[in-house]
């Protein structure tokens, strides 16, 4: 399948550890791929759905278990725990090697060693990078052929770049005590154990498209950040492209496939990704900006066509469904479904159902993997090996009092300070109290692959290779009122707020500059058809100074568990207390 010695070098090194009884190498053929699916229904891992109404799609189900990523079991084995960083787990890569080699060892005997190649990014990008996984589930190289652009493409790919990620999975037999999901970033290396839950073991996503390529971005001069990237098409079809990055439950994957509302009709977004963006300097001096992933993997609970309507055509067809419920018409549910609440099915586990039921009949985490060419607002700009040119970089969180509607850094290395110091406040749905402030700083806490404070710097330094810089934004979609009421209607609405950004941008529209940034006045946001109130309208736009006092109390307790914090950050921190002090 392929000739590069390396390649070869390391699979069959794999192979005398792994001691399969079989070897499939994967070639990305229909052909192939429907005889996996028909093994994997024989099996029992597999369960085919109504063909008809949800033609080529499967559900899957994990162990109990074994149902989210595990940030306690993930490690990032930098060469010194300095290297790794405050926000990591970290074990010396020759003690974590030496332990996960007693697991691996004839982990795969009785089983199948399936190899599968893999580019993440468009085929023929400057942008793409190609990796090789090796798994014993079937699970994952179905999941694999959505998620990334598998096969012969990639062997051929390979030939092309030479280097490629070693990627390593055994399920094992799940145990949660030995699970480990370890990145090594000097090596190139990902080995995941113990587990068969999807953001674990399909190591093109997380792990490789976060973890590992933030590590070879720091030292490629380029960018992975975990963010959507879109485009606005205005009524004269001109289309300019943003990215956005959001802590989990803040309507990122919403935003991504947004429908504007019929105000503003003759607008359109069109989705470029919905989770990864890998952001480089194009030679104009302008950003640009690829999807590395070739499908959505996303939550299934929540998903309807209210909240997003495009995700869920999406998965109407050729989506494998992961820990939702089962019907009795041989279709799935989830809560916050169209549907109504079925009165009898099958839950995660397969277990008896009713609407009686005190549990819920679907995982909350349980997913979807859908192709993205699937989905209607899918951007033609998909595919394009020179990715997108990104006019705006937002950040955002939950935050019921703090942050407003939406506002502009003064310049990049504040919208790095504000990226840095990205929070939500938790939820009823969230474990713990509720109106706990999270830090997420860019959204990537779980997901950078070496010292935070170097990641800072990153950004810092990647500022000055950008001569045409996106400007940076902060949204906040959740501002509420004294008694609790979301004061902005959020979802199809956001397409106003983006439009003011992108004003801005270009030069178009005024702002009021206050102690965070520069604030929208609202006779440039499009306001029609929205019941807002005067009042409403000032505490969406209001900067609290009180609040905002506590705000730097807070971040420089943060800012205090971070070492080699840059010192453009400490400035920015010292500047905005004496703007507030002012």
């Amino acid at each position: 399948m392929t000739d590069n010695k390396k390649a070869l070098a390391w699979i069959e090194e794999m192979k005398a550890m792994l001691n399969p009884d079989k070897v499939v190498w994967i070639d990305g053929s229909d052909e192939q791929i429907n005889a996996l699916k028909k093994q994997g229904i024989e099996e029992g891992t597999m369960i085919p759905l109504d063909q008809e109404k949800l033609p080529g799609c499967l559900l899957h189900r994990t162990a109990a278990n074994d149902v989210a990523r595990v940030e306690d079991r993930t490690f990032i084995c930098a060469k010194t725990k300095e290297e790794a960083g405050p926000t990591n787990n970290w074990m010396d890569p020759k003690e974590m090697y030496a332990k996960l080699t007693k697991l691996f060892t004839n982990s795969m005997k009785g089983r199948t060693m399936y190899i599968i190649p893999f580019i993440m990014g468009p085929a023929k990008s400057p942008f793409s990078k190609v990796g090789i996984e090796i798994t014993d589930s079937i699970y994952v190289v179905l999941n694999m052929n959505i998620m990334t652009r598998m096969g012969n493409i990639a062997w051929e790919e390979l030939s092309e770049k030479g280097d490629f990620t070693k990627c390593l999975h055994c399920t094992a037999d799940v145990n949660p005590e030995e699970r480990y999901i370890v990145q090594f970033p000097e090596d190139n290396t990902i080995w995941s154990i113990n587990s068969a839950y999807g953001g674990n073991v399909l190591l093109g996503k997380k792990c490789f498209a976060l973890r590992i390529a933030s590590f070879l971005g720091k030292n490629e001069g380029w960018m992975a950040e975990h963010m959507l990237i879109l485009g606005l098409q205005n009524p004269k079809g001109d289309i300019k492209y943003v990215s956005a990055a959001f802590p989990s439950a803040c309507g990122k994957t919403n935003l991504a496939m947004l429908i504007p509302p019929k105000e503003l009709e003759g607008y359109k977004v069109w989705t470029v990704g919905d989770d990864i963006a890998w952001l480089r300097v194009g030679p104009d001096g302008r950003l640009w900006a690829i999807n590395p992933e070739a499908g959505f993997f996303g939550v299934a609970p929540g998903t309807s066509s209210k909240t997003n309507k495009n995700a869920l055509l999406t998965t109407m067809s050729n989506t494998i469904f992961t820990n939702v419920a089962l019907r009795d018409d041989n279709t799935v549910w989830w809560e916050g479904h169209d549907d109504e609440t079925p009165a009898h099915c099958l839950d995660w586990q397969g277990r008896e159902w009713t609407s009686d039921s005190a549990e819920k009949a679907a995982h909350p985490n349980s997913r979807f993997t859908a192709p993205a060419k699937q989905c209607p607002c899918i951007s033609s700009e998909f595919e394009n090996p020179a990715g997108v040119p990104i006019s705006a970089i937002i950040f955002g969180g939950r935050r019921a009092k703090t942050a407003p509607l939406v506002y502009q850094s003064f310049d990049w290395n504040h919208g790095v300070f504000i990226g840095s110091t990205m929070a939500s406040e938790t939820t009823a749905a969230a474990a713990g109290a509720v109106g706990v402030v999270r830090r997420d700083p860019m959204a990537m806490k779980p997901f950078i692959g070496y010292n935070v404070g170097d990641y800072f710097a990153h950004w810092i330094e990647m500022g000055k290779k950008i001569s045409n810089p996106p400007k940076i934004f902060n949204t906040n979609w959740f501002r509420k009122s004294d008694d609790g009421k979301f004061l902005w209607p959020g979802f199809g609405d956001n397409m106003r707020v983006l439009l003011w950004i992108l004003d801005r941008c270009e030069g178009k529209a005024d702002a009021v500059e206050s102690p965070i940034g520069y604030l929208p006045k609202r006779e440039d946001l499009i306001t029609d058809g929205l019941d807002i109130s005067d009042a409403d309208w000032e505490e969406l736009l209001k900067v609290d100074k009180e609040v905002w006092l506590d705000e730097v109390r807070q971040i420089k307790e943060l800012y205090a568990g971070f070492d080699r914090l840059p010192a453009e950050l400490a400035e920015q921190l010292k500047a905005l207390e004496a703007r507030l002090n002012k």
